[in-house]
């Protein structure tokens, strides 16, 4: 009795398309472990849109009416961003504006860093310069992506996530240590961030020139002659 070989089913193109779709969203939110922890323990969420938005409203809000003052007050937009944000990782961000979700969280994050390193008299260059770290990160993310090249999950646990990077930031300004706090954490996300890159994109590097030698090694010498000066050998 012959058998047929399995054959695997080719995946429907539509369904892959929203894979991959929401797998890109969700690099681009730069959840941290936080995030990861309690995303599936706050049931359906909330929408992401209105929810980042209503964060970012009100976050901008306390600074225009002055709440923002040195002291524990300076915790409660990081905490305002978690409450609002955090339960919008439980949902597929599949609807037609949700692509908007992680530049709103983005400018939600620089914004609370700017309002509360500057109501606690934080050195500016050095707010500066843990926005430019944080950014560089972002973009190489959204770089890799769109090469189909994914940063390892622990990278995104490893660098806090937007979350925890906030509430750091909220806490050490609340207790009067901000300026410490901003050294710290902008010296281990610059690590962080620059080594795994760049380790990165040099192994892709090496893999991408192991391939064309292998390529190189299988093609015949009149085709190595024809790539090489790019011209091919008269008949």
């Amino acid at each position: 009795m012959i058998t047929q070989p399995q054959t695997t089913p080719a995946p429907d193109p539509y369904e892959e398309r929203l894979r991959v779709q929401t797998a890109r969203l969700l690099a681009y939110r730069d959840d941290g472990p936080l995030v990861t922890a309690l995303r599936d323990k706050v049931g359906p969420g909330l929408p992401p849109v209105p929810a980042t938005l209503v964060a970012l409203l009100a976050i901008a809000a306390m600074a225009v009416t002055g709440l923002l003052d040195k002291g524990p007050v300076l915790l409660v937009p990081a905490v305002v961003m978690v409450v609002l944000v955090l339960p919008t990782a439980a949902r597929d961000h599949l609807g037609k504006l949700d692509w908007l979700v992680p530049p709103l969280i983005r400018g939600a994050e620089f914004l609370t860093i700017i309002l509360i390193g500057l109501a606690a008299d934080a050195p500016k260059w050095l707010l500066f310069v843990l926005i430019y770290v944080i950014g560089y990160h972002t973009y190489d993310t959204v770089y890799r992506t769109r090469q189909s090249i994914w940063p390892p999950a622990w990278v995104f646990r490893a660098g806090l996530g937007w979350e925890l990077r906030l509430l750091l930031i909220g806490a050490g300004a609340a207790l009067g240590v901000l300026t410490w706090v901003l050294a710290a954490l902008t010296l281990y996300l610059g690590v962080l961030f620059a080594i795994e890159s760049v380790t990165s994109w040099v192994r892709l590097d090496k893999a991408s020139a192991l391939a064309q030698a292998g390529d190189d090694l299988e093609a015949s010498p009149e085709e190595a002659m024809e790539q090489a000066t790019g011209e091919a050998e008269p008949a």
